[in-house]
């Protein structure tokens, strides 16, 4: 089942989307490539997505056929995507929607995801087709981002604002954790991200209740229309190779092939419950150098004296495409040995929230991974 308009995706309106298996598999796969590295693992959000088909049928609503005063609330992953002891299942996600309406006065008139990914995507649909709350097409951010400030819509900076976070996760070596936790966003964000460590790596989240009106105007609209897109080209293309699959992307984008070779050096550490790291990428003559704080924060080229011309900088996307799967990849995925496609699309063709222009959010990104940030971007616009 598709689009209940006959005009489809194209950039044109759809009034509500009833997704089946095939717009499941496009969402999940452009999803991943949209996470630019981060966003949660393309496998696990094909299983949510198939799964949220199979037992019910999510909904997914444009906001502008909404009340603006109508109660939406964000759901999304929180910790490392690469930790190997790191246990979310569909009823994690569920619970986390169920204990934080039961604080809230008014009923849930939609679902948001905090961001496109490979699970970032479909996030919501399992709880819409089970509860049958709408999914609502507007995304925090049209792109993976490291942190939930980056994914709050400004509320951090909301005078009086209280965030309102429910959280559950684990149940394998380590154990299962469940809360709910209420105050200053970045307190409790903090607070949620220590949870997923104990969890194990991981936790389900439901959080920051707020209007439609505050959504559509700080959030991603049209977000997940473009992850279904860019999801279709990757279907049609795949059987090509990683080549093909990255030309039809950036194409269809307005983005660029920066290079395809062979992944020569890859670190990565696990800290504070994100995932920090560099790729290297090689090819007969040239090399890209890509950081990353769970999602790719820069590229450049590295010439053969180490100097370096940077090509991308987050909210710019980066992302890698197996040169034989013809898959987006996540930075977890990445080893040395593997052949990639990286590709980067300027942040003025993405669907990106607000805080995605705020210096200050930037900023800790240069503390992170140590890279300049701010000067290769003149205007966050």
């Amino acid at each position: 089942m598709g689009p209940t308009s006959a005009t489809g995706y194209g950039g044109n309106r759809v009034t509500e989307i009833c997704p089946d298996a095939d717009i499941a598999r496009a969402a999940v796969l452009g999803g991943t490539l949209l996470g630019g590295g981060g966003g949660g693992a393309r496998d696990q959000g094909l299983a949510l997505s198939t799964m949220a088909v199979q037992v019910g049928q999510p909904r997914i609503a444009n906001i502008d056929d909404l009340d603006p005063e109508a109660i939406l609330v964000t759901v999304g992953l929180v910790g490392s995507p690469a930790s190997e002891h790191s246990h979310v299942k569909p009823v994690h996600y569920l619970r986390a929607v169920e204990a934080l309406a039961e604080q809230l006065t008014q009923p849930v008139a939609g679902i948001i995801t905090n961001e496109n990914g490979g699970v970032g995507t479909v996030n919501g649909w399992f709880q819409s087709a089970v509860l049958g709350i709408p999914v609502v097409d507007a995304p925090c951010n049209g792109r993976a981002h490291p942190t939930g400030t980056m994914g709050s819509m400004g509320l951090d900076i909301l005078e009086g604002y209280q965030s309102v976070q429910a959280f559950a996760g684990g149940g394998r070596q380590r154990g299962y954790v469940e809360g709910i936790v209420k105050g200053q966003l970045a307190a409790v964000a903090g607070l949620v991200r220590t949870a997923s460590v104990s969890a194990g790596g991981l936790v389900a989240v439901a959080r920051n209740p707020v209007t439609a009106r505050l959504v559509r105007e700080n959030g991603a609209p049209g977000a997940i229309h473009q992850a279904i897109e860019l999801g279709q080209l990757i279907v049609e293309k795949q059987h090509l190779g990683g080549r093909a699959v990255a030309e039809a992307c950036v194409n269809h984008m307005g983005g660029s092939v920066l290079i395809e070779g062979r992944v020569t050096r890859f670190s990565l550490e696990t800290r504070g419950g994100f995932d920090i790291g560099s790729v290297t990428v090689q090819d007969r003559r040239d090399s890209v150098r890509l950081t990353f704080w769970n999602e790719y924060m820069t590229a450049a080229y590295v010439n053969a004296s180490g100097g370096c011309e940077r090509r991308a900088t987050f909210p710019d996307l980066t992302a890698t495409i197996n040169c034989q799967s013809g898959l987006p990849m996540t930075t977890a995925e990445m080893r040395e040995g593997t052949d990639v496609v990286v590709i980067t699309v300027p942040r003025a063709n993405l669907r990106l929230g607000s805080t995605m222009r705020r210096r200050d959010l930037l900023e800790e990104v240069e503390q992170v991974t140590g890279e300049s940030i701010l000067k290769h971007l003149r205007e966050l616009n």
